[in-house]
């Protein structure tokens, strides 16, 4: 009785219906696209961390970033940090903003990585055309596709130039994207030094990895000891918050993405108030029936909930819809929106939260009914 009497109000008036639909779907794809943004970018940011065998990060003391480490540390860190106790391997990582040369004129900047794949340190992933054997052959090079418009290249065999030096693309790789729209471009180690004019010994990073059942905490602790200060030990978890806080927080784009969901969630919560409110206004009579019948007051607070939850279904269902539609779309963007489970269960969850404290307003004009009205009609 409840749910048949909640549907018969909602789509009493398909109108206002409507509006509380459209309201409903407008905050939840406005959500959904920033919070999904917020979520492709972390997944950006820190991808290439995520994606290197490395317990332990030696940085440049104070590097802020993945893409913001310097290119200070010698041999000596390295040396150290092998003679530490429970070091199994160091890998050297070279990462560096360049000058990307287009052939055609003009320029933009790239992130150069330099690493050796067969040291278990980082390599490309995704590859979709060639291989690492390909990347270690004369000049080569790999980047991601969704940029070849953006260096203003077609493809395999292109060439472009470097810092100082021609460089050819002899790999692919797909969805490897970059935060700061800066492509990342792989390349053995020795030849990114090459590229940016770097003594061949230095490095950006090295990565470090423990024998097995080596506690990180205490090597970490250890090694940071035999380290001077010019350096510093970072857990995996640490960089990743680091390079996320940098990117995220200081430059002000997370926090742009979370308040646009919230100024959604707002907007949409009076959106879908209105409609509500009118509808239990316009429907007075009846309640006030109900309540002369003897209903009780939760029984009628039950149907205004039971239609304002309808609305949240209805709502939520077109929403996710087009939602995911431009998930879809951006896929193949530079910045990609992500949807999981738990991002879509939030929104089921915000949207039913979202209608009920909506149904407060006609709540509280319900609760004000005086049965008398129904005998001065």
């Amino acid at each position: 009785m409840i749910l048949t009497l909640a549907f018969r109000n909602l789509f009493h008036d398909r109108v206002r219906l409507a509006v509380t639909l459209i309201g409903i779907l407008f905050s939840i794809v406005l959500v959904a696209v920033q919070l999904g943004l917020y979520f492709g970018s972390s997944r950006m940011i820190t991808a290439n961390i995520d994606h290197a065998k490395a317990d332990l990060w030696i940085t440049a003391f104070g590097a802020k970033s993945y893409e913001d480490g310097g290119l200070l540390l010698t041999p000596r860190e390295r040396h150290q940090a092998l003679a530490t106790p429970g070091v199994k391997a160091v890998v050297p990582l070279v990462v560096a903003f360049q000058e990307w040369r287009k052939p055609a004129g003009g320029s933009t900047r790239v992130v150069l990585v330099g690493t050796d794949a067969e040291d278990g340190g980082l390599e490309p992933w995704s590859l979709v055309e060639g291989s690492w054997a390909d990347i270690k052959s004369p000049e080569a090079i790999a980047v991601d596709k969704t940029y070849l418009g953006e260096l203003a290249i077609p493809g395999i065999g292109a060439t472009a130039q470097i810092g100082t030096g021609r460089v050819r693309v002899r790999a692919l790789t797909d969805g490897i994207r970059s935060f700061t729209q800066a492509p990342y471009v792989f390349t053995p180690i020795s030849r990114a030094r090459q590229l940016i004019g770097a003594d061949q010994e230095k490095s950006t990073f090295f990565l470090v990895q423990l024998v097995p059942g080596a506690d990180p905490l205490a090597v970490r602790r250890e090694l940071a000891r035999r380290l001077d200060g010019s350096s510093e030990v970072l857990t995996t978890p640490e960089f990743r918050d680091r390079s996320l806080k940098q990117w995220l927080f200081r430059t002000g784009a997370g926090v742009a993405l979370i308040g646009g969901a919230l100024l959604g969630t707002l907007v949409g919560t009076v959106i879908v108030a209105q409609p509500l409110y009118s509808s239990t206004k316009d429907h007075i009579h009846e309640f006030a029936t109900l309540r002369a019948l003897g209903s009780s007051s939760a029984y009628i607070h039950q149907v205004i909930l039971a239609q304002a939850g309808l609305s949240a279904v209805l709502g939520y269902a077109l929403g996710m819809a087009i939602a995911l539609s431009v998930v879809a779309a951006s896929q193949s963007s530079p910045l990609p929106i992500v949807m999981t489970p738990l991002l879509a269960f939030f929104l089921f969850a915000l949207t039913v939260g979202m209608c009920a404290i909506s149904a407060v307003s006609a709540i509280v004009k319900v609760t004000k009914i005086d049965p008398v009205v129904v005998f001065n009609r």
